[in-house]
């Protein structure tokens, strides 16, 4: 009778507990989180393996297979700044979890019906669905391990969980090049293993949505996450229109993700054209990936150390992956790999230490503030089209080098992500530094009353700015 009676959402103007919340206490919450991370990444893996064999079962174009990244991440675009964000704003993070796992699973079993006709435009169109139940995950998965536990761990936090996704992501291809495209296993069967696949996914899927209606977890709220910002600078992020850091972020993101995006798709054509097998160059891709995932728990195991800060991480990664895609490009053979399995290690980091600088200082826009970062992974529906009608029309004119010169595609995606770096860098360290300094939710939490007299002294000689704290907790 308890669980028809349980109430799991909570009003967005309500301040919780979830405002102290020390990191012991969100350890278990962040685990059942950190497991969406992986489905995520097993999905996005297998992706990146099912485009270059459609071309050759499916006998269609590098540009025309690049439809199914458009179909994935075009659910980005249109998920999180509509539906996705106005369920996490409405009713919170575990019906967000639970509505996305839900469309995620329709999406996964519709991709029977596309591999029985083997319809490309049904995969597409499955991958959208798929895409749609992802993205509303994200919608709330990024923010939620950005927000939960203490803000000096944000990045930390988010690194180790994509850590998780890139193990996923490294999964799926060497699942792919050992079982579903083995030598021995001919392209129509290795699709129906797909089939297979996608329904075991749907089943574990159903599981985790009664998992997450079942677990405890905390509702952080936007009223919660505007009374932490009093604590830990003490000012008001003022309207939603002049966030810059927020808006920069974003179009870091979107050239970020459609760059990495743009990389990993073409990433098994760049090996069979330098002189690979299908299955080598799968197998390739698994090593690059688990490169990428090793780095991510690098980089978060980096960030404990206080002198690394967040903002030289990035700036610092994201200049390495241009390096790195230049060098591929205007290389050849095994040196070209290696080049670009060095550009999966340098872009370990930067998704998620993007988002989380992104978050900072938002305050009570901070749920809009993510949901529109996550909209900005839409970035992989659009410099993989680019980059395949740049190999597409070499291939027409004879190019011996096609994906190599298309690499140059998502490099000029890297240089237009590093404004943002730049950004934090010069113009707002010290926002950024205040955030990583904070003892709130490591040091013992003041009451109420403590947080009132404080900003009384903080406002004295200025009644006409003193602004209420907490009010309370009804």
């Amino acid at each position: 009778m308890g669980l028809y009676k349980r109430k799991i959402t909570v009003s967005d103007d309500t301040v919780t507990s979830a405002v102290h919340l020390t990191l012991k206490q969100s350890l278990v919450p962040c685990f059942l989180v950190t497991i969406l991370f992986f489905l995520w990444g097993f999905a996005y893996g297998l992706l990146d393996v099912l485009n270059p064999h459609f071309q050759k079962s499916l006998n269609i174009t590098p540009s025309k297979a690049s439809g199914l990244s458009a179909a994935y991440f075009g659910a980005y675009f249109l998920c999180p700044p509509t539906i996705s964000g106005w369920i996490l704003r409405r009713w919170g993070f575990r019906v967000t979890f639970m509505s996305g796992l839900c469309v995620l699973a329709v999406g996964c079993l519709l991709m029977w019906p596309s591999g029985v006709k083997h319809s490309f435009g049904g995969y597409c169109g499955s991958m959208f669905v798929v895409g749609a139940g992802l993205s509303t995950l994200e919608t709330a998965a990024d923010p939620f391990l950005s927000i939960c536990g203490p803000p000096r761990y944000s990045e930390i936090r988010l690194n180790l969980a994509q850590a998780v996704q890139a193990v996923g992501s490294f999964v799926a291809p060497l699942l792919a090049s050992r079982v579903f495209f083995a030598k021995t296993v001919d392209t129509e069967q290795g699709l129906k293993n797909v089939q297979w696949v996608y329904l075991a996914v749907a089943c574990f899927v159903a599981l985790l949505i009664i998992l997450f209606f079942l677990a405890p977890m905390p509702e952080i709220t936007d009223a919660d996450m505007g009374t932490q910002e009093m604590e830990i600078a003490e000012y008001d992020p003022g309207p939603f229109r002049k966030q810059i850091n927020l808006f920069l972020a974003v179009w870091s993101q979107f050239c970020y993700v459609g760059a990495q995006v743009a990389v990993a798709n073409y990433f098994v054509n760049f090996c069979e054209e330098a002189g690979k097998s299908a299955s080598e160059a799968s197998d390739i891709f698994a090593a690059a990936q688990g490169l990428y995932a090793f780095n991510r728990f690098l980089a978060g195991g980096m960030m404990t150390f206080s002198f690394i800060k967040p903002r030289y991480v990035l700036a610092t990664y994201l200049c390495m992956c241009f390096v790195f895609v230049l060098a591929a490009s205007q290389s050849s053979g095994a040196a070209s790999i290696a080049m670009l399995c060095l550009v999966l290690c340098w872009e370990s980091a930067c998704f998620a230490t993007i988002f989380t600088l992104g978050l900072r200082g938002l305050g009570r826009h901070t749920k809009i503030g993510g949901s529109l970062i996550v909209a900005a992974i839409s970035g992989g529906a659009a410099f993989p089209p680019m980059t395949g009608a740049v190999a597409t029309h070499l291939q027409n004119i004879g190019s011996t080098k096609p994906f190599h010169m298309a690499m140059l595609i998502p490099m000029a995606g890297f240089i237009c992500a590093w404004v943002y770096p730049l950004y934090v860098n010069i113009f707002n360290r010290e926002v950024m530094d205040v955030h990583r300094a904070t003892d709130v939710g490591i040091a013992p939490a003041r009451n109420e009353k403590e947080l009132a007299l404080g900003e009384v002294d903080s406002h004295a000689g200025k009644p006409e700015q003193h602004v209420a704290t907490i009010e309370d907790k009804v």
